[in-house]
């Protein structure tokens, strides 16, 4: 039935197999060389994001193929784009993989294809994000945990700031990532009833030039010196606010929140220009995102790997993993992101941070 189903399926989805192999190919894809080799397909969603290239996509291999030597492993980034995913997604499909492992553009969008993998008989493990449809196992950190430390951190950093200071500027994420919607709830079971939200926006795509854009027009709404905290819901967003700040003159610089820990992030909490980030370790996440898309692939029983269990959006519940965020600020840098060896002390302390560094503690 598997065989029938991936036949009909490789009809279907011939002309725009071609592309995203394409495609795969520009990203470095490896494929099966044939015999009787699990094959294991992983979609990233962009390169927007610094972290699905630069670092889960090495470690997911890693981790792969050290729980299985004879996996091999294709790759493809979507480019942001639904509709080439759904095309690299189909093409997998197609090609006969053992398992895929998703990070999804769009968790409503992708449903049809995830839908019709199930049929096909090949396991989807949902990865960083929720996807929706009959997903088999999901790896991911604690969402909502996620925004309870953004928000309780903007709530210290105003109130050592300023006592009475309350008003804030949101920077959501994507709201067609499941991810974006649970950090926004988890932020606001802190920051409601403790803050004024004066403006609020959703950022597509998670682009900071989108955020660059909004804050801009935040500023011009209220007056540059109205703004007492701004809650962004990634390190992206978060670059992209602080330059409309400083572009606007906005001096000092409100705190600002943060996520994923990224290098350039690192270096604005330093230098005092971002408040926080949220640091989560890309090594487990993608040690447990391995391990199920193996456990999948050899046909075996996933909740073996997974301790925990979440409900998807049609009331199913699946095997997953669930992984404890970390909150970090200019004084925790070294304690964190630099003894788990995700970036060094001279990789965050370019010349022109050295007295930041000195101050933060990081030589």
């Amino acid at each position: 039935m598997k065989a029938r189903v991936r036949g009909a399926l490789a009809v279907v989805t011939a002309a725009a197999t071609a592309v995203v192999l394409a495609a795969c190919s520009e990203d470095g894809a490896t494929d099966s060389a044939g015999g009787n080799q699990l094959k294991i397909g992983v979609l990233l969603p962009d390169s927007i994001t610094a972290r699905w290239e630069t670092r889960d996509r090495q470690q997911l291999d890693r981790e792969i193929k050290d729980r299985c030597p004879e996996c091999t492993v294709q790759h493809a980034n979507a480019k942001n784009e639904v509709a080439i995913q759904q095309a690299q997604m189909n093409s997998m499909i197609a090609e006969g993989v053992d398992a895929i492992l998703l990070v999804a553009v769009d968790a409503t969008s992708m449903r049809p294809t995830v839908e019709k993998a199930d049929e096909a008989g090949v396991p989807v493990i949902a990865y960083d994000r929720l996807a929706e449809g009959p997903i088999s196992a999901y790896a991911s950190f604690d969402g909502e945990e996620v925004g309870r430390l953004q928000g309780s951190a903007l709530l210290k950093a105003m109130s050592e700031r300023t006592p009475d200071a309350n008003r804030i500027v949101m920077m959501n994420g994507d709201p067609t990532d499941p991810n974006a919607v649970s950090f926004q709830k988890g932020a606001m079971s802190v920051l409601e009833g403790k803050v004024d939200i004066a403006k609020e926006y959703e950022t597509r795509q998670w682009r900071p030039d989108v955020a660059h854009m909004n804050m801009s027009g935040a500023i011009s709404a209220l007056g540059a010196g109205n703004i007492d905290g701004v809650y962004a819901a990634n390190d992206g967003l978060a670059a992209g606010s602080i330059a409309a700040l400083k572009a606007n003159k906005v001096a000092p610089l409100p705190p600002i929140t943060g996520q994923d820990a990224e290098l350039g992030a690192l270096r604005r909490i330093v230098a005092g220009e971002q408040y926080m980030t949220v640091y989560k370790p890309f090594a487990p996440e993608a040690a447990a995102g391995a391990a199920l898309a193996v456990a999948a692939a050899r046909g075996e029983d996933l909740d073996r790997v997974a301790e925990d269990t979440v409900r998807t959006e049609s009331g199913h519940t699946v095997p997953a993993v669930l992984l404890t965020p970390v909150a970090v600020t200019a004084d925790t840098i070294e304690d964190t992101v630099v003894k788990d060896g995700l970036f060094t002390a001279r990789q965050i302390c370019t010349p022109q941070l050295a007295a930041d560094c000195e101050s933060a503690g990081l030589t």
